[in-house]
């Protein structure tokens, strides 16, 4: 099964950071993302820049939306992801206790599942 650690930060919180802490925290969620290579079960990760380079995006009755960040309403953004393959769910909640970005910010467990939910 496929899931996916979102990364929720504070919305600030990049920029408030020192770039030596940015590089320790980056240098132990590379050191997290080998193991998992290593190991075989790693599909993606990625950073995600700033919200206030994001532009949501909204389709209405046809008509088109877009509004550029910072978002008012973002007081938690998703700042990266880490994207694996386990057989199990026991064993991706293990694998997101490991996950330095815990200490941090708050990582999210979510399974890649369906964009519908039937009976």
């Amino acid at each position: 099964m496929a899931y996916m650690l979102l990364i929720l930060e504070e919305s600030t919180r990049k920029r408030s950071r020192t770039p030596e802490e940015g590089g320790r925290e980056m240098e132990r969620m590379v050191g997290f993302v080998e193991d998992l290579k290593t190991r075989g079960i790693w599909k993606a990760s990625d950073s995600l820049r700033s919200v206030s380079e994001g532009v949501r995006v909204e389709v209405r009755g046809g008509q088109h939306t877009l509004r550029d960040g910072p978002f008012a309403e973002s007081k938690e953004i998703v700042g990266g992801y880490v994207l694996f393959d386990c057989p199990t769910r026991a064993e991706a909640l293990e694998i997101a206790r490991k996950c330095p970005a815990a200490e941090w910010s708050t990582v999210e467990l979510r399974e890649v599942g369906v964009c519908y939910e039937g009976d």
